[in-house]
């Protein structure tokens, strides 16, 4: 029978046969394999005596053989000319597409392509590198890359005009604004949301500002919040909240986020943010704050009267003891 190499599903099976104790004969017989074939891949994964059969070893060992028998098709290594040729050009401050167009002028078709230059410098000789034009990395980035990742980031958010216009009539509870308040290290902030209808705040201290960071504090946050008070969350044009998909996803929130330097599109959220501010005003160090400063300063906030509630707090009204008229 045509000889093909053995797969990992195929040794984790052959493993599991000799393990049972059945000979090369059967374990052939079963995986349709010739028994020569079955001795040499019981070799290929013996470790400490010949009865014992490894996967992780044979996998290993296939891995060396082939990386050897590739070895006859590496251009530049097996050739001792084409070695001198591309460090003597290079040692001229050719480039590896000048080296490669010129093998190819010489000898009437393509030798080497600039790729196989490149290759061969970064995994064999990088002592090589120095006489590359460009050598902080393997390729040159294109210019105009972050504009463009940007504008590709962009357009994945929807914005602010395209929410339910119940929103913005604030005729429901569970639609919420969110934003960021930076302290004096710029790297540690606290993460606000508010819900429009009622006004309550919800912060968390953020010790490093990533998406990351800002996803799983917001994950957890609504996690407490019964469903029929989450429908959508309205945020600013910040990086930190990038992973908003993946958030949007477990929280089960609509995100949009609002157009930007048009912080009055979340105006309830910057309100509440100055409210935030009488506490933790703006310069002063969040390093030395805890969850637990944070959390009684709302609770000041959410239970503090409202004149466009008729008086009635924050709290009072997210939690359905009063309602608005």
């Amino acid at each position: 029978m045509p000889y093909k190499h053995f797969s990992r599903d195929e040794r984790l099976g052959l493993a599991t046969l000799k393990r049972a104790g059945l000979t090369q004969k059967d374990i052939a017989k079963q995986l349709n394999r010739d028994p020569s074939t079955i001795s040499r891949e019981l070799s290929r994964g013996a470790v400490r005596n010949k009865n014992s059969y490894h996967v992780n070893a044979a996998e290993q060992r296939k891995a060396a053989i082939r990386v050897k028998a590739n070895q006859r098709f590496r251009k530049i290594e097996n050739n001792e000319q084409l070695i001198r040729y591309v460090a003597d050009k290079l040692k001229l401050y050719w480039s590896p597409q000048q080296i490669s167009g010129r093998l190819e002028l010489e000898f009437g078709f393509t030798i080497l392509c600039h790729e196989t230059i490149y290759q061969y410098i970064y995994k064999q000789q990088p002592e090589l590198k120095k006489y590359l034009r460009c050598r902080k990395g393997k390729y040159r980035r294109r210019a105009g890359t972050e504009s463009r990742l940007k504008r590709l980031e962009d357009s994945k958010k929807t914005r602010i005009d395209q929410r339910p216009l119940i929103v913005g009539q604030r005729a429901r509870l569970g639609d919420w604004e969110g934003d960021t308040v930076l302290g004096k290290e710029k790297t540690i902030k606290i993460l606000t949301h508010v819900e429009r209808k009622s006004g309550l705040l919800l912060a968390d201290k953020l010790n490093t500002a990533t998406a990351k960071a800002v996803k799983l504090k917001t994950i957890k946050r609504f996690k407490s919040i019964s469903e029929d008070k989450k429908y959508t969350i309205t945020y600013d044009n910040g990086s930190e909240f990038a992973e908003h998909e993946l958030t949007g996803r477990h929280t089960k929130l609509d995100i949009y986020f609002a157009y930007p330097y048009h912080s009055w599109e979340r105006g309830t959220n910057e309100n509440c943010n100055g409210l935030l501010r009488q506490f933790f005003p703006k310069g002063s160090c969040f390093a030395t704050i805890t969850q637990r400063q944070i959390e009684e300063v709302t609770k000041l906030i959410n239970h503090r009267p409202r004149k466009r509630h008729g008086y009635l707090t924050p709290t009072e009204i997210f939690s359905g003891n009063c309602a608005l008229d």
